[in-house]
């Protein structure tokens, strides 16, 4: 008997056990938070061993607020300490930074977080510790201070706690620690539907201080979220409050003033909703606005005025004028808008105007001793596309037109919207603004967002103090103040010495005009001295930290960088740019206008590095809050080059663009080129009904270089890809992000790497470099990203798509690269004799041999070419089909036409007689 060797192939459990012997293991991830009178220190520690026997990278991010600021950051690797500085950032980078600080706040609004993320390099055996300290005001809404804190460890970890102190020497009123929350990734964290605080969970608290301790064990995180991505932790609390005045605390020097007081009847409000209903507003995203609509609509008071504007490229008004409250006026405003339908462009500019002359037209008729509110509540999904389209135009209109008299609240639902241009509207009439992301809640986001305004107290409030006691102040006029939010000015003593500061309140309240004047006293009071444990660093003062003057100091950097974002005056954007950086500098803030450099025990000579990061399990395109450090093998930040796991072939598509089909059997290439129109969407896979893959691939223009025999150039611009197996995504891919549309929305930018996948699709980005799909394993594609640093007019950022893995496409594929996958081709003799060689013959000056290449029946006459591919770095040999490939493929050019980017339909396949 003969014996057979069979290869035994290993199971996937214990492929998976060797992978996690070598990944390197957290044993400890710790968070400690100090809440002194609303002003959170909060100190992040992770520690990581690497088990492998060679050296790995390992990775530390953490979710921060973006309200925060970090304000310093250590590691520790093996026996080498690299310590955080913050320095000062080159005045040329200010631009760049702006767009990645303003990006973040565009992307997650009002549960806005970044991603800190710096990476490693840690010896084999060894161990390394992360350290990292953030600050940041706690801001009231609907009656709460909310501290939320992030516990993503991204395994199981040995020891986990979140140890929180909280200090209110006005008394806390409430307090509470809601389940965890994931809202990112539905379903990773269970514990989000559970009630009461997450397991392990210790509250100890008296009238003024309060600790929380969440300290799960292994088991307990486990049954949380297996791969130790647990969610939020969030802590909501209120604190006592007399009416009055307000709470005012002093401390060597520096003063805090919290204003926020209640039962005041509300003032009536006169609202104009202004309403996006152009075309990209289809689907979900205005069915979710219509309902919340309704349901604010409802709401409304009986003193309250209403009006409402639909936009598109048209302006679609509901009344010429603002109309009462009444059961039947909000019956028929709902009918309105269930009656609006999306369509055409956005004209914002003219939408904003027609709203303020609503109001003002309201306002300048009604009762002068009516003490009302005029909001706008605008809420759009896109960027101005119809009318005015310049954003400081729009800008310039809008506070020309408003006044100051009318308060713009913005509301930017999704990705594409310009939310640089709504925070601007918001923050020069007098608004607030949030980004609403596409999930199932958008509905509840949008009521959550209403209920912060629906209720105002106070009109032009404005708090003084005496010249001669206090300096450097913040804000201290507020055109309005809402039931549940609180106003905060903090600011400085001329005289440690003051017994008393004088406080007066000015405001108007529905039909009167309300003044509060008080006498505070100045003591040396020292509220933050007792509370153990806390991460607070040194303030400039002396003695003992002074949360008081971190808080001032916290408080004005963000007035001046609001200040610096609103302004377009040269000097003095530049006058508050540098403000802004040397109170920064002075409290080690990392800001816009600060960068932090590691300083390790041997600085490298070859400059210093910048590590961004991002992880898609933290949701849509976090950035990062970056890290300049420098070091020694092995030491931190060493970016690996990048390995390409799949190598790319030659069937693709690229350049201009320029068809190359590879066919491996007869060693033959062919290549072609399609001479489409700017704007045309090409058909390149059609597989829907098989596979379940589609791909299609958007023309952009561009002029033709001189000289040369084309009117014009075109490019890819996008590639978008429909998965329908086994549940439906959609990729969307340009030169600068990719858009993957699942059962989560994530954006990826181009410019950092990351590996995200979920239900058998991965999707890879090689920073500026390359994008690859891979589909159950079995289908891979591989789309360039071609940038240019300087482009000629010619020349456009653009994309190549190559196949890198057919295997999992049917037989059945189609398209203008599909059609070939699973055929062959040969060579017949042409008219002018054989080639000797037909796979390399002898290349002539310019166009080589002529021949006739039979494919799929076809005969095409085809001439011998050298084309570059791969970003134009490497050189193939090919048979050229001209005249648009009108005898290789399928039917005609208009045939491969799709109707929208993601259309699956296909005129062409297997079979489909062909009209020469």
């Amino acid at each position: 008997m003969s014996l057979i060797k069979v290869g035994l192939r290993v199971p996937r459990q214990v492929r998976l056990l060797q992978r996690l012997k070598t990944k390197p293991l957290m044993t400890e991830f710790s968070v400690k938070s100090t809440i002194i009178s609303r002003y959170a220190f909060t100190a992040v520690s992770c520690k990581m061993l690497n088990r492998a026997s060679e050296d790995q990278e390992i990775e530390f991010q953490v979710q921060i607020p973006a309200a925060a600021f970090i304000t310093n950051f250590t590691m520790l690797i093996g026996d080498k300490v690299y310590q955080g500085e913050i320095t000062e950032r080159e005045k040329k980078r200010d631009d760049r930074v702006k767009e990645k600080r303003n990006k973040t706040t565009e992307e997650n609004g009002e549960k806005g977080t970044e991603i800190f993320r710096a990476s490693a390099v840690i010896p084999s055996k060894d161990k390394a510790a992360f350290f990292l300290s953030y600050e940041e005001l706690l801001q009231r809404r609907l009656g709460k201070y909310e501290h939320s804190i992030s516990v993503r460890p991204q395994q199981l970890a040995g020891r986990l706690s979140v140890d929180v102190n909280i200090l209110e020497s006005a008394g806390i009123a409430s307090l509470e620690v809601l389940p965890l929350h994931n809202s990112r990734h539905r379903g990773s964290g269970r514990g989000e539907d559970d009630s009461g605080p997450p397991p392990s969970t210790v509250i100890n608290q008296n009238e003024t201080f309060a600790h929380i301790l969440f300290k799960p064990s292994v088991v307990q995180q486990a049954k949380i979220a297996q791969n130790g991505i647990l969610g939020d932790f969030i802590i909501r609390y209120d604190v006592s409050r007399e009416q009055s005045v307000g709470d005012i605390q002093v401390l060597n020097g520096y003063f805090v003033h919290y204003f926020a007081p209640k039962d005041l009847p509300p003032l009536p409000k006169n609202v104009v909703f202004v309403l996006d209903s152009s075309a990209s507003m289809v689907g979900t995203k205005l069915r979710q606005t219509k309902d919340a609509l309704f349901t604010i609509l409802h709401d409304l008071r009986p003193q309250d005025r209403f009006s409402i504007i639909g936009f598109s490229n048209r302006i679609k008004v509901w009344k010429d004028h603002l109309i009462s409250v009444t059961p039947d006026s909000v019956r028929d405003g709902k009918v309105y808008i269930h009656h609006m339908s999306p369509t055409g462009g956005t004209d914002i500019n003219e939408a904003l105007q027609t709203a303020i002359r609503l109001l003002n037209k309201y306002v300048a008729h009604s009762d002068s001793g009516d003490r009302s509110v005029s909001l706008i509540i605008f809420l759009t999904d896109g960027k101005p596309t119809v009318g005015e389209t310049h954003t400081l135009k729009i800008l310039n209109n809008t506070r020309e037109a408003a006044r100051g008299q009318v308060c713009i609240f913005t509301i930017g639902i999704g990705n594409d919207v310009d939310f640089r241009l709504l925070e601007k509207l918001s923050l020069e009439n007098c608004g607030l603004t949030r980004r609403v992301h596409e999930e199932e809640d958008a509905g509840s986001q949008l009521i959550g967002f209403y209920d912060e305004i629906r209720t105002p107290l106070l009109s032009d409030i404005r708090i003084d103090y005496p010249p001669s006691s206090v300096v450097q102040a913040t804000k201290t006029l507020f055109p309005n103040y809402f039931n549940g939010s609180e106003i905060i000015i903090a600011g400085k003593l001329v005289d440690r010495k003051l017994d008393h500061l004088h406080v007066e309140v000015t405001a108007s309240n529905s039909k009167k005009f309300i003044i509060l004047k008080t006498d505070v006293p100045v003591g040396p009071q020292k509220t933050g001295k007792d509370v153990l444990g806390s991460p607070r660093p040194e303030g400039d003062g002396e003695g003992d930290p002074n949360h008081i003057e971190r808080l001032w100091s916290y408080l004005t950097t963000k007035e001046l960088l609001s200040s610096w974002l609103q302004s377009d005056d040269g000097p003095e954007k530049e006058q508050l740019r540098q403000r802004a950086q040397a109170l920064a500098m002075s409290y080690h803030f990392l800001t816009p206008f600060t960068s932090m450099k590691l300083r390790g025990p041997s600085p490298r000579t070859d400059g210093l590095e910048e590590a961004h990061g991002m992880s898609a399990a933290m949701g849509p395109e976090p950035v990062v809050q970056s890290v300049r450090g420098a070091s020694t093998q092995p030491g931190p930040l060493l970016e690996k080059p990048y390995q390409p796991r799949i190598k790319i072939s030659k069937t693709s598509v690229d350049g201009d663009p320029h068809f190359v089909v590879d066919f491996p059997l007869s060693r033959l290439t062919v290549c072609f080129n399609i001479d489409g129109e700017p704007g045309d969407i090409l058909r390149l896979v059609s597989d829907h009904m098989h596979s379940g893959v589609t791909v299609n691939g958007e023309l952009i223009g561009a002029p033709a270089p001189p000289n040369g025999h084309k009117k014009q150039r075109t490019y890819f611009r996008t590639i978008t890809i429909l998965v329908n197996k086994p549940e439906r995504s959609y990729l969307e891919v340009t030169p600068s992000r990719v858009i993957l549309d699942g059962g989560d929305r994530l954006v990826l930018p181009c410019n950092q790497s990351v590996v995200v996948g979920s239900r058998g699709l991965e999707v890879s980005v090689s920073a500026n470099t390359n994008v690859t799909i891979t589909i159950q394993g079995s289908i891979a594609f591989v789309i360039l990203i071609h940038l240019y640093k300087k482009p000629a007019p010619f020349q456009r950022h653009h994309l190549g798509f190559y196949i890198a893995n057919s295997e999992g496409l049917s037989s059945n594929c189609h398209g203008l690269l599909g059609q070939f996958l699973n055929q062959d081709a040969r060579l017949t003799e042409d008219a002018a004799g054989p080639s000797q060689n037909h796979t390399h013959p002898p290349l002539l000056q310019g166009e080589g041999p002529e021949a006739v290449l039979t494919v799929k029946g076809h005969r095409v006459p085809v001439v011998w070419k050298q084309r570059k591919i791969y970003n134009g770095e490497e050189q193939i040999d090919c048979w050229f089909a001209r005249n648009n490939a009108a005898k290789l493929i399928d039917g005609e050019y208009k045939d491969y036409l799709a109707s929208h980017p993601f259309d699956t339909e296909m005129t062409l396949g297997r079979g489909t007689p062909r009209e020469l």
